[in-house]
């Protein structure tokens, strides 16, 4: 079982790039722990999706390390460049978002996850996904996460907010980009100023997703169609998991939504690197992790 790490972002709230930027006493970073996760959960194969110009520094503070230690993995690329017949933007710097990066693995032949690389998601999470595509033939998944168990103290963060029909299965994810709470509140400014109220219990994504084999050609044909619908400026648009998830549902797509009650961490800005820091700390005290995850 193959799982796609998306490791190609910016970091532009951060101020870095975060998934290259060490964030436990021991000196590692976010990624290692769901590397880690990952293969105690079942996945034997690593795909780490990356820009080209960060390969030397990524194999250095990370490949290296995972190779010495006998973890099985592979690069992909996701370019500053589009399919023949378009054209990218010459001042344009970032990627055209997660649906890019998917497709920048290549086809994938057998069930696969997604996760991105500056997210800590935990073991449960990952192992209930793996278990889920052992046995899955044509139904995919998405973890959902309390929204309470995502917010950051330092801002506002963007959440896909998920529906489901009684059995649990996804019938729409609202993607909610400026989600702010007090104690007893959660709500997202819209686009127009309007608030609309959140919560604390909706289950969220956190693109943590398994797919079959078969979602690659569904998703590329949209991929096409959005470059098209674009092409006039495609000087910032973008095209993420959700939205595409989001068309595919209204085609008939199936998702089953797997509900966890475990803490999501991450680092959406640099203030964040302290509690985090803290937080793995706490998990490695109780026995959850070696006190360092690889050998040097």
């Amino acid at each position: 079982m193959t799982l796609l790490v998306l490791a190609a972002g910016m970091g532009s709230r951060f101020g870095g790039i975060k998934q290259l930027t060490p964030l436990t006493n021991e000196g590692e970073y976010i990624i290692d722990f769901t590397v880690y996760d990952a293969i105690k959960a079942g996945f034997d194969n690593i795909v780490f999706i990356i820009r080209k110009d960060i390969e030397d520094i990524f194999e250095e503070r990370i490949g290296a390390r995972l190779r010495k230690n006998g973890v099985k993995f592979s690069y992909a690329y996701q370019e500053r460049e589009l399919p023949e017949g378009y054209e990218f933007p010459k001042d344009r710097v970032k990627p055209f978002g997660t649906v890019q990066a998917v497709l920048s693995a290549g086809e994938i032949k057998e069930p696969f996850a997604v996760v991105n690389a500056d997210d800590f998601y935990g073991f449960e999470p990952l192992k209930s996904v793996a278990d889920f595509l052992a046995t899955s033939k044509n139904e995919w998944c998405s973890v959902g996460y309390r929204l309470k168990n995502t917010l950051s103290e330092n801002g506002t963060v963007s959440r896909g907010v998920c529906k489901m029909d009684e059995n649990r299965d996804l019938v729409e994810i609202t993607e909610c980009k400026k989600i702010a709470h007090t104690e007893n509140r959660v709500y997202n400014t819209n686009p127009d100023g309007s608030e609309t109220e959140l919560d604390f219990e909706d289950l969220v994504s956190m693109t943590c997703f398994g797919f079959t084999p078969d979602f690659y050609e569904k998703l590329n044909k949209l991929y096409y169609e959005f470059l098209e619908e674009n092409k006039a400026d495609f000087s910032t648009c973008e095209y993420i998991l959700s939205e595409a998830l989001k068309e595919m549902l209204a085609d008939g797509a199936k998702v089953k939504v797997l509900e966890t009650d475990a803490k999501w961490c991450g680092v959406t800005y640099k203030e964040d690197s302290e509690p985090f820091k803290k937080f793995i700390s706490n998990l490695k005290s109780q026995g959850k992790y070696p006190t360092n995850l690889w050998n040097e």
